[in-house]
C-alpha cells in the first residue's frame, strides 16, 4: 500500500522552511530581491518535485490496481499450460512432443521431483530424465 502525496502538507512544510531560511538571509544582509529571486527559484523547484510525486503516485496506484486485477493463473492441466505459451514455435514443439513427457514437464513446474513424478506417470527416474534431456535438446533446435 502506497502513502498518497499530501500537497497541502507538503506545501506548508515547504513555507515554514522557506520564511526560515528568508529571515536568515534578511539577518544577514541580503537584498530582498535576491530573497526574491531565490524564492522564485525554490518554487519552481517545488512545483517540478509535486508533479513528480504526484506521477509516481499515480504510478504506484496503477501498478497495485494491476498486481490485484492479474494474479497469475495456475497451470493444473496439460491443456492450461498450452494455453499459456505466447511463443509460436514453443507451443507448436510443444504439440509434437507426447502427452506423458508434456505431463512430466507440468509435473516438474509444478516442483515435483524426478523422483516424485516417476510413480506418478509410471516411468523410472532414469526414462524421466531421458525424456526432459530429450526434451531440452529438440527445443534448442528450434529455439
Amino acid at each position: 500500500m502506497t502513502v498518497a502525496y499530501n500537497h497541502g502538507k507538503a506545501e506548508r512544510k515547504w513555507r515554514i522552511l522557506k520564511e526560515a531560511e528568508e529571515k536568515i538571509l534578511r539577518d544577514c544582509g541580503v537584498p530582498k530581491s535576491t530573497i526574491e529571486e531565490i524564492r522564485i527559484y525554490d518554487r519552481a523547484d517545488f512545483n517540478s518535485n509535486r508533479r513528480f510525486y504526484r506521477w509516481t503516485n499515480d504510478v504506484a496506484e496503477y501498478l497495485e490496481d494491476m498486481q490485484d486485477k492479474q494474479k497469475p493463473k495456475e497451470i493444473a492441466t496439460i491443456t492450461d499450460l498450452l494455453d499459456e505459451i505466447e511463443n509460436e514455435n514453443l507451443y507448436r514443439a510443444l504439440l509434437t512432443v507426447n502427452k506423458r513427457t508434456l505431463q512430466i514437464v507440468l509435473l516438474k513446474m509444478q516442483g515435483y521431483s524426478p523422483k516424485e513424478i516417476a510413480p506418478i506417470v509410471d516411468l523410472s527416474v532414469g526414462a524421466i530424465y531421458a525424456r526432459l534431456d530429450h526434451l531440452r535438446k529438440k527445443l534448442r533446435k528450434i529455439l
